[in-house]
């Protein structure tokens, strides 16, 4: 990396978090209104509005999952920064359009578009970890990382506040507005070294024969699978479990606060715990939160209380926060530069795995087993996790 990519890769991130967080806000803060919405598109069977809004809501992760590899392998081939251009202009067409739906089918196949074209944040941090330099990489994803969190906590919030004031379609055409201030930024504002992409790079292919070590990738993409798993696991029994503990009148309020909980602490961790991971090490960094997390997760299975739940599921974000960026900085340092962004595409396909894979797992178990048996399994999965990274770097270090 040269003096010149050096001297923009700030001005490269403050852009990415601002575009990273508008695109996950304008994804995410349709769940407080979407039933209402697909009630006023004709649907009116109170159990076929639940399923069209579940379906309708996946449909964006669904084929943001299945596309991230693509845009990974042609962010490699033609650029990061072009691929970000396509996102956010693609993003800000889609939620517009998503305010101008007329049926339920239209609703379901514009979220299907937005999964399609979008990819701003996944895009992001392919752009950043390749941008930043290697020794503050693991800061720079960390405050990437927060955005995109930060992101996921305000796009409900905000979905909750503006409906009754402006109206749902309204609400949409707004998202679409401020996305399109993202694509401005990004057109103007980010700069790619233009060295980075030559004929070489141009003709690589998808990957994975040009990685000298594959078991450490093999060991993230999993890892970030199970970070998601772990964070979305108890989202099914949440209600049903804080019910439990506090009074019928406090149960929606009292379940926010514990979704909400995990989220602020890995907000406030991420860039800290990158700091920390780039001066002792990513590999160092990822065990420990995961046996921190493992440990977290045993006591939420007997709280007698929801201020103990809420306690220990913010002090579990804050372990959980720095393991994003790590994954992506371990992948970085250990993929040739021509192919990095393909293989943060098929971890970020991962990722959605896991998001798909938790409430999955989770309600389940939940509903066969005990409540009780969704914290002590996820527990025992996270631990796994830390022993399989430990046993991976200790090979890796040894064999350096």
């Amino acid at each position: 990396m040269t003096d010149d990519s050096n001297d923009y890769w700030k001005r490269n991130l403050i852009v990415c978090v601002f575009g990273s967080f508008t695109t996950i806000v304008a994804m995410t803060l349709l769940l407080p209104f979407l039933p209402l919405y697909v009630e006023q598109l004709g649907v009116r069977d109170h159990a076929a509005i639940v399923q069209w809004s579940g379906i309708a809501y996946g449909a964006t992760f669904f084929s943001a999952a299945l596309t991230a590899p693509l845009w990974g392998r042609l962010a490699d081939r033609y650029g990061r920064k072009l691929m970000l251009i396509r996102a956010s202009l693609g993003m800000a067409v889609a939620m517009s359009l998503l305010g101008m739906a007329h049926d339920i089918w239209q609703l379901v196949a514009l979220r299907l578009l937005a999964g399609l074209l979008g990819g701003y944040a996944s895009g992001s941090m392919v752009l950043v970890a390749s941008q930043t330099p290697k020794a503050r990489s693991g800061w720079a994803l960390g405050v990437l990382s927060a955005g995109v969190m930060a992101g996921n906590l305000v796009g409900p919030l905000i979905g909750g506040l503006l409906p009754p004031l402006i109206g749902i379609r309204n609400t949409f055409l707004m998202a679409g507005g401020v996305i399109f201030f993202t694509f401005l930024a990004t057109t103007f504002l980010i700069r790619e070294a233009a060295h980075a992409f030559n004929g070489k790079t141009r003709k690589a292919g998808g990957g994975w024969a040009q990685i000298p070590d594959k078991q450490p990738i093999a060991a993230m993409l999993a890892t970030g699978l199970l970070v998601m798993f772990a964070t979305m696991s108890i989202e099914p029994i949440i209600t049903v479990y804080v019910a439990q503990l506090v009074e019928p009148t406090r149960v929606t309020f009292v379940a926010g606060l514990v979704m909400s909980a995990a989220a602020l602490g890995s907000i406030l961790s991420s860039s800290h715990l990158g700091k920390l991971a780039d001066r002792v090490g990513h590999w160092r960094i990822i065990i420990a939160c995961l046996f921190a997390a493992a440990a977290l997760l045993i006591p939420q299975a007997f709280v007698t209380s929801s201020g103990q739940l809420i306690a220990l599921r913010f002090l579990m974000g804050l372990a959980l926060g720095g393991l994003l960026p790590c994954i992506t900085s371990v992948i970085r340092h250990n993929v040739p530069e021509t192919i990095v962004g393909g293989i943060l595409g098929y971890s970020v396909s991962a990722q959605y795995a896991g998001q798909v894979l938790g409430p999955l797992g989770g309600g389940f178990v939940g509903g066969h087993i005990g409540m009780r048996s969704v914290f002590l399994g996820t527990a025992g999965l996270m631990a796994a996790g830390a022993l399989v990274n430990l046993f991976v770097e200790r090979r890796r270090s040894q064999s350096q």
